[in-house]
């Protein structure tokens, strides 16, 4: 072979890189682990696809803010700032991880794809592209939402009518002129159905899963937010009966409406109705009562699918969640999961939580799997 054959050669071979932990996401979920790893002086990196950190909140619509004030956001060694009573919007949210990652120094690799987990003696190989990664620990911290979910039928509407999913849409510039069918009554479906109704005419499609009795901004939920931050952390848990039992359905479910309630949709002249959309016929989207709904726009706030097929170990269920406790995958030691839904309690897919679980998952990995 000569140099010229060598060198091309050497291009082509896959890029191999070992590090102690390999944490799979650089959302709220990586970045608390990633605290933890880096306090026990651990070797790690962080992989995230997307091209900056905190990206995965600016993905979501302009006006989103959170549902919990800014004293239940912070992360593990850095508070949230300003004031705490208020609601952050999703921007102060991104630049919040964003600094986080930096103060700490946290070596995150960002716009890097993990393309599949496989296992290799002693640990487990991570490959990207052409870049592979071999690790004794691998954190899968890629979050509660999966694949963007709508039904089959989707692809029978008509060409003429618009359809976005709730995680592509932005703001109403996107929307033709015309009626609006959201379909899904969550708290993210709320809130588009609100913001579409100032300048279109709104349906929300959906069995409503219950809804927040007060005004989440207002005196009264100013008293209540500890009782609530107390009872998502310690009371709908693993270990309490009420939690084992709202686990499936949380997971199962949309959530409840919360800053936008049944009253106030209703009040902004948005048409509420308590039925599943079933089907397409002549093109236009149908209810299961068999009504037809002659609309410009679909929004589907029908959420997500777990998506855990590029991990190739025997570890997911038929339901498509992992097989895990507390984040802990036992059956397959060195691999761990952060930031599912209810993981450990309520908490768990939220900033408020994620530094718990994070620290569950690194003392159980430090204490079982020696650098």
């Amino acid at each position: 072979m000569n140099l010229d054959q060598a060198e091309r050669t050497s291009e082509r071979a896959p890029q191999v890189e070992r590090h102690d932990t390999v944490v799979v996401g650089g959302g709220q979920a990586g970045l608390a682990v990633g605290q933890q790893l880096s306090g026990l002086g651990r070797d790690f990196v962080i992989l995230d696809a997307l091209d900056r950190v905190g990206d995965n909140w600016r993905r979501h619509y302009d006006s989103l803010r959170l549902y919990n004030p800014a004293r239940m956001c912070s992360l593990p060694g850095r508070p949230f700032p300003g004031p705490g009573d208020r609601f952050p919007m999703r921007d102060e949210v991104a630049a919040y991880l964003e600094d986080y990652a930096s103060s700490l120094d946290l070596p995150v690799r960002s716009g890097v794809r993990v393309e599949r987990v496989e296992s290799r003696p002693g640990g487990y190989l991570v490959i990207a592209g052409e870049r592979t990664y071999e690790a004794a620990n691998v954190v899968v911290a890629t979050g509660t939402f999966g694949r963007p979910w709508v039904p089959p039928f989707a692809t029978e509407l008509d060409h003429d009518i618009l359809q976005l999913h709730s995680s592509e849409y932005r703001d109403p510039s996107q929307l033709r002129p015309g009626p609006v069918l959201v379909v899904g009554a969550s708290h993210s479906g709320a809130d588009v159905a609100n913001e579409l109704a100032d300048e279109h005419a709104v349906t929300l499609a959906g069995h409503v899963h219950g809804q927040a009795p007060f005004d989440i901004e207002g005196k009264v939920a100013k008293l209540l937010w500890p009782v609530l931050g107390f009872m998502a952390r310690h009371v709908l848990t693993l270990r309490t009966p009420v939690g084992r039992k709202a686990r499936p359905e949380i997971r199962a479910h949309g959530g409840p409406l919360l800053r936008y309630r049944s009253s106030d949709l209703t009040g902004k002249g948005v048409e509420m109705i308590a039925e599943r959309v079933t089907g397409a016929i002549d093109g236009q989207p149908v209810l299961e009562s068999g009504r037809s709904m002659d609309v410009a726009n679909v929004v589907w706030s029908t959420g997500f699918r777990q998506d855990f097929s590029w991990i190739r170990l025997p570890i997911i269920d038929d339901d498509g969640w992992p097989r895990e406790h507390r984040g802990v995958v036992e059956e397959t030691p060195g691999l761990y999961f952060m930031g599912l839904a209810f993981q450990y309690s309520f908490s768990s897919m939220l900033l408020l939580g994620v530094g718990r679980d994070a620290r569950h998952v690194v003392t159980h990995l430090a204490k079982h799997r020696p650098e």
